[in-house]
């Protein structure tokens, strides 16, 4: 009787899979030298949840805090490098950055997603744990906000009490923000920006211009002319966008959580985000799309 034809591969199938896997243990034994924790410090990372509430629901309250906050970190890293790109003309890098920092947005935005998931009911078994505590408070927000020009004297004193941390605000307060240096480039460029938008006092809100609106055409009429300002331009419209999309996804998951109650920082909460809706952050890249 002849011999089974498919028993010499199945064997040899068998032994071929034997040395893969002891070839896999002998790369898994990492004798003693760093892991993928202790790389990622994940010790530290995965034991910094603690509730201080009963409530099986505050989990998702500090993980989607907490992983905002990294996100916000790395926008940070990315954002400030961006300014300084665009300052040294060096824009390929700029735009580079900027487009990251866009995509860690959409990443804040859809955040929003899983925190909407905790019900009024759920949320308010948690509030009496949070004191005064409040996203309000977050350094690395404000100093994205004063990084893309939304300067306010007024928030600094949520910071005041961590004089490390509120020198860190304070710098990013008093630096030109991500559109100034923007200008700053279309006038070395040539480009008719007056100088009271290229010397300035940092710390003011920005004033929009005619003028460099008129700038900015200049540039939008002739994309050929002028490529990487008209680039820049829209990696400015696209981070602009993402920002006012999750500006909108923060006040609608309060409203549903928490309704028109004030927030945990003593904000109108509703109400405040609200008016923030219609903070602007490049006018002029959004108005002269009208004289196009």
């Amino acid at each position: 009787m002849s011999s089974c034809p498919f028993s010499s591969a199945t064997q040899s199938s068998a032994a071929q899979g034997e040395r893969i896997v002891q070839e896999e243990k002998a790369q898994l034994d990492f004798d003693g030298r760093m892991s993928y924790g202790d790389y990622l410090q994940l010790d530290a990372i995965l034991s910094a949840q603690k509730p201080l509430s009963p409530d099986h629901n505050e989990m998702l309250f500090i993980v989607q805090h907490q992983t905002s906050e990294l996100w916000m970190k790395l926008m940070l890293h990315e954002l400030q490098a961006a300014i300084h790109n665009i300052a040294t003309d060096e824009l390929p890098d700029a735009f580079k950055k900027l487009a990251r920092v866009s995509k860690i947005m959409e990443q804040l935005v859809h955040a929003w997603d899983v925190l909407a998931t905790m019900t009024p009911p759920e949320y308010s078994a948690i509030r009496p744990y949070l004191a005064q505590s409040s996203g309000f408070q977050s350094w690395q927000y404000r100093c994205i906000e004063f990084s893309m020009g939304n300067k306010n004297a007024a928030m600094l004193q949520p910071h005041a009490h961590r004089p490390d941390l509120s020198a860190i605000v304070q710098a990013a307060y008093e630096a030109p923000s991500l559109y100034d240096e923007c200008l700053r480039l279309l006038k070395r460029r040539g480009l008719n920006v007056p100088e009271g938008h290229t010397q300035r006092d940092w710390r003011q809100p920005y004033p929009a211009s005619e003028a460099v609106e008129n700038a900015w055409l200049e540039v939008y009429r002739d994309p050929k002319q002028h490529w990487d300002l008209y680039q820049l331009g829209e990696e400015l419209t696209d981070l602009e966008d993402a920002f006012r999309l999750w500006r909108f996804r923060h006040v609608t998951t309060v409203e549903r959580v928490i309704g028109f109650k004030r927030g945990t920082g003593g904000t109108g909460g509703v109400s405040y985000l609200r008016k923030m809706l219609d903070t602007v952050l490049f006018p002029e890249i959004w108005t002269l799309r009208t004289q196009l």
